[in-house]
């Protein structure tokens, strides 16, 4: 097809989706922008249930939390909804005091401090996903949070809670304040607004929801009542579009502006290419295999999850699949974190893995289905020619895994219901911190990773939650230390690398920066 003309359709095309006069859509395109990249995981766009990437992604532009970093500083709070904030020390344990700045919701009402008591609570009450954060991690209940009045904030947290994890967690979806009153309106049968919130939004973000056609795009216009402003972009799109060859086809045609699943192969291309930016992005994910270790499971064994560990390649996909595009790492606390752990206690070893397999009675063998993500994992590779790897490589030792691809959705759905056996997925943690990933990875009563693989290991849950609230920065890395050598032998994971994340966009494209933590501001980005 002639290329004008494959522009003038998808043109056409984008129009019609989104309910738009030809002519505008031509006139605006200067101020969309387009991603094309594989979105199947977005579940829900309520920032309070959303747990995985793509909801992330849109939760941080159509929603406001109270501290934010910035850009890829994700060392230092800055301010978002708070203009300040102060915490001192309590009988119990300690206060932290929030000033709230003057900003407006979508609607034109203003956020207040009892919408940040609603926002928060209505989590603990729904016992979302990511509900685990207020109650385990900040150990905070309903009551812990106050408004003395439309300013002012006050969150009272035990001696059980560190306030600055405290403080790190209000990053992430958890924190996002919602429009109490709007959630209210739509309430049905006490869910808090959670089913009308699912495709709505009600945030202070510099975007608020268009609409949100499933499997085929989500789009974000202006919030026109913003003190996030976005000079120059005013709408935001999210194409669907999971193979790479098509995100390549649509970028080099002008249908879309940046492609977020790039193979290593065509990364590698689009560095040498002029009218191309390749950016290579830094992460905290990490891409593993999750294995269901409950009792009567066939990786209940703790030998048999040794076993995979030592019968896994890991120098063959980081070189021959990744291209550089992934860091070899064994441990649950990524590369970059205060916390992490270098040892490297695996080698690819097929005798040795045999032997823990004969050790604990499974010489023989057993099948389990294998499931995996459809479209790319971590670092651009596709997720069928990793699970295919990964697949030759259990072979060796006599698991016969056999591959059920899934879209994302889906897939995360089974996994949170403890019932996938064998599963390749990524984790990255929820805000920048390495109880981020120590908490949901070893403690069992969290119900995030440990409890969706039927891992319940008593030291680790204490180990865990005593890192999590240690303040001395010495004392804090020896116990996670300590907890990363006991996951790395007992857990139910095989970390198989740490990625870095390939995006490539037009080369009019201004301003676009993902950081580790996966956020994007579209309201930084301008189009030549």
């Amino acid at each position: 097809m002639h290329r004008t003309t494959h522009r003038l359709r998808s043109t056409l095309a984008l129009a019609l989706a989104l309910s738009l006069p030809l002519a505008a859509a031509q006139s605006g395109r200067e101020s969309t922008l387009v991603l094309g990249g594989d979105f199947s995981d977005l579940i829900t766009l309520d920032p309070g249930v959303s747990y995985e990437f793509t909801g992330s992604l849109l939760a941080g532009n159509l929603y406001d939390t109270l501290v934010a970093y910035e850009g890829n500083n994700l060392t230092t709070l800055r301010p978002r909804l708070a203009s300040s904030w102060k915490v001192a020390p309590t009988a119990t344990g300690s206060r932290i005091t929030f000033t709230l700045r003057d900003a407006k919701f979508s609607t034109g009402r203003p956020v207040t401090a009892a919408d940040v008591v609603y926002s928060l609570n209505r989590v603990i009450s729904l016992k979302t996903p990511s509900s685990f954060l207020l109650t385990d991690v900040a150990n905070i209940k309903i009551g812990s949070v106050t408004a003395p009045d439309a300013k002012t904030l006050v969150m009272d947290i035990p001696k059980t809670a560190n306030p600055n994890i405290v403080l790190a967690l209000l990053t992430f979806n958890v924190g996002g304040v919602i429009d109490s009153a709007e959630a209210k309106s739509h309430e049905q049968n006490g869910d808090f607004g959670t089913a009308w919130l699912k495709d709505h939004s009600a945030g202070s973000g510099p975007f608020a929801l268009n609409r949100w056609d499933r499997s085929a795009q989500v789009a974000l216009d202006i919030n026109p009542n913003a003190f996030r402003k976005s000079p120059n972009i005013k709408r935001v799109i999210l194409r669907y579009m999971q193979e790479s060859a098509v995100q390549q086809s649509a970028l080099n045609s002008g249908e879309i502006d940046v492609a977020w699943d790039y193979t290593p192969d065509a990364f590698n291309a689009a560095l040498k290419n002029s009218k191309l930016k390749a950016l290579k992005t830094g992460t905290f994910q990490l891409q593993y295999l999750g294995m269901n270790s409950g009792k009567g499971a066939a990786f209940e064994d703790a030998r048999v999850r040794q076993a995979v560990r030592y019968a896994t390649d890991q120098d063959g996909i980081i070189k021959s699949l990744l291209q550089g595009l992934g860091r070899k790492t064994q441990t649950i606390i990524p590369i970059g974190l205060a916390g992490s752990n270098s040892a490297l206690p695996y080698t690819y070893n097929v005798a040795k893995a045999k032997e823990l397999m004969a050790a604990a009675g499974k010489s023989g063998g057993f099948s389990v289905d294998f499931s995996i993500p459809t479209g790319s994992c971590a670092g651009g590779v596709p997720c069928q020619d990793l699970a295919a790897k990964v697949q030759s490589d259990l072979a060796k030792i006599g698991i016969k895994a056999n591959i059920k691809q899934m879209v994302s959705a889906d897939l995360y759905t089974m996994y949170r219901a403890q019932k996938a056996e064998l599963i390749l997925a990524p984790w990255s943690p929820d805000y920048a911190d390495a109880d981020g990933n120590g908490t949901p990875l070893a403690d069992f009563n969290a119900k995030s990773l440990a409890w969706r693989n039927v891992w319940q290991n008593d030291q680790a849950s204490k180990l865990a939650q005593a890192a999590a609230i240690e303040t001395d920065a010495t004392k804090r890395v020896a116990l996670y230390k300590q907890l990363t050598e006991l996951v790395a032998k007992d857990g139910p994971y095989a970390i198989l690398y740490q990625p870095y994340k390939p995006v490539v966009t037009s080369v009019n494209v201004v301003g676009f920066d993902r950081n580790a933590n996966g956020d994007v501001r579209f309201e930084k980005v301008s189009k030549k």
